[in-house]
């Protein structure tokens, strides 16, 4: 990918499910001045336009044509930090959490063809810098030349026992031995997925958060930014 000036770094985050990475994103963010994009909500935004278009989320030749076909905008919330998702004028914050989205994303994200158009829509979103984005493969395929590359895990256990009390918290109910499965489905996916597979970049810097607050974490990126280290050292 060629280089351009940039008013900022570009900060990529890579992971597995329920490790934390958008709320350790937005907190890297708020900190630095900084946007911050999770970059699945995409894929979910494209899924809920395709279930209410009746498109079917197994035709890859269909989801590709909404992919181009839909206007997509993205607009920064009211305090000028997480960027959201516009789909042919409709912000869908709440719609994209839906359950039958959640079921279908999978299926949508691994279309080449909606990679592709996305992966054009998350470069143009990040030439600029001053961005933290999150995701699967923006390490490794979105931003291979981002300023700072994280790969951020945590075990299957402490993943379910966060996304527990993260849905607790909102009022859901909330199966801890269901959302372990679910996690781990979760990670066969999107490791064995075809296309854009998850997996840690070689110059990433890998950060269990186990044992970790989230604003430890955060903590963690903040100094590798401020020290001036790049992923790699």
């Amino acid at each position: 990918m060629a280089s351009r000036k940039r008013r900022g770094k570009v900060i990529a985050i890579d992971g597995p499910a329920g490790v934390g990475k958008s709320t350790i994103g937005t907190l890297v963010a708020k900190e630095l001045g900084y946007r911050f994009i999770n970059t699945g909500e995409m894929y979910r935004a494209l899924t809920w336009k395709a279930l209410e278009a009746g498109v079917d989320t197994r035709d890859a030749a269909a989801l590709t044509r909404l992919a181009n076909t839909v206007s997509w905008d993205f607009k920064t919330n009211e305090d000028g930090v997480i960027i959201r998702t516009v789909i042919d004028g409709e912000p869908v914050t709440t719609q994209i959490r839906e359950e039958r989205v959640g079921m279908n994303s999978s299926l949508v994200a691994g279309v080449p063809g909606v990679r592709k158009k996305l992966r054009a829509l998350q470069r143009g979103l990040g030439d600029e810098g001053a961005i933290v984005m999150e995701g699967r493969d923006i390490t490794t395929v979105v931003f291979p030349d981002a300023d700072l590359k994280v790969y951020l895990d945590a075990s299957i256990d402490e993943r379910a026992r966060r996304r527990t009390k993260q849905l607790r918290a909102s009022g859901k109910k909330a199966d801890p031995v269901r959302i372990k499965e679910s996690i781990v489905q979760r990670d066969m996916q999107d490791l064995q997925r075809r296309i854009n597979p998850l997996r840690q970049a070689e110059d990433a810097v890998v950060i269990d958060s186990t044992t970790l607050t989230m604003q430890e974490v955060a903590g963690r990126i903040l100094e590798l930014v401020r020290g001036g280290g790049s992923a790699g050292r």
